[in-house]
């Protein structure tokens, strides 16, 4: 009678269990991949459509996205660029790139990126042919991770439409407020620039409207100084000229 429970069928079995198991889970994989890619492009949107306060639940996003464009902005210069597609432009893949990103130096990297992508993606809203609002992508360190984002500015350019987050980790209840809608929704109606510097910061505690200077301040986050600074810093950077200050130099004036 052969003995089942040798050495050698046991591996056999476990071997050929493992194959298995791999198959299904490449070909689940395979099969999903276009699932997943429309899933992760939908999240996207409707993370720019609630920065633009423009998200209508109920509505496909699809449908709500159509009436934003989508361009690719070279930072250095802050003109659109032509001939790349911007729906699979990668701009955390162009970032880990020498030939497509640019090494910051301490002073230079206040958002702590380490290396910038020389191209960005922009989302303009316009209605009938006029400028109303421009959703831009914004990424910076915080207490424990890489905070992901976009801003949404007001057709001058300077008054923030909504603010959001999609991804990050900080610590819930702390650093983890910068989702919490309360606080989000005291950033529309603040001020980027002051005499043409990036002014707008996180202070500590709360803002008090009634003193000059409060459009520039937003409620820092209790608990969490360095994601506050986190906050501050990113907005700081990607406002800058390091980041898409020549772009709106050039929106601005008319020429990008």
């Amino acid at each position: 009678m052969a003995n089942n429970d040798s050495i050698q069928k046991t591996l056999i079995v476990a071997v050929s269990l493992c194959v298995v198991c791999s198959v299904l889970v490449s070909g689940a994989a395979v099969a999903l991949k276009d699932m997943q890619v429309a899933n992760k492009l939908d999240d996207r949107n409707r993370n720019i459509l609630a920065a633009a306060g423009l998200l209508e639940e109920g509505t496909p996003i699809a449908e709500q996205f159509s009436r934003i464009e989508t361009r690719l902005v070279d930072l250095d210069t802050g003109e659109f660029v032509e001939g790349m597609d911007p729906e699979s432009f990668d701009q955390r893949k162009s970032a880990k790139n020498p030939s497509t990103s640019l090494v910051l130096s301490s002073e230079q990297d206040v958002a702590k990126v380490r290396r910038r992508s020389n191209y960005a993606l922009v989302y303009l809203v316009r209605e009938q042919g006029e400028l109303e609002k421009v959703v831009l992508p914004l990424h910076g360190y915080g207490l424990w991770s890489t905070m992901y984002g976009f801003v949404a500015l007001q057709s001058d350019l300077n008054t923030v439409a909504g603010l959001g987050f999609y991804e990050h980790g900080e610590t819930p209840g702390l650093g983890g407020e910068i989702d919490n809608p309360r606080w989000k929704a005291s950033w529309p109606g603040k001020k980027i620039y002051q005499d043409q510097a990036v002014a707008l910061e996180l202070i500590k505690g709360s803002v008090d409207k009634t003193r000059a200077g409060s459009e520039y301040q937003v409620d820092g986050l209790a608990g969490a100084t360095l994601t506050s600074r986190g906050v501050t810093n990113m907005v700081h950077f990607w406002m800058g000229q390091q980041g898409f200050g020549p772009f709106l130099e050039k929106l601005k004036a008319g020429d990008a």
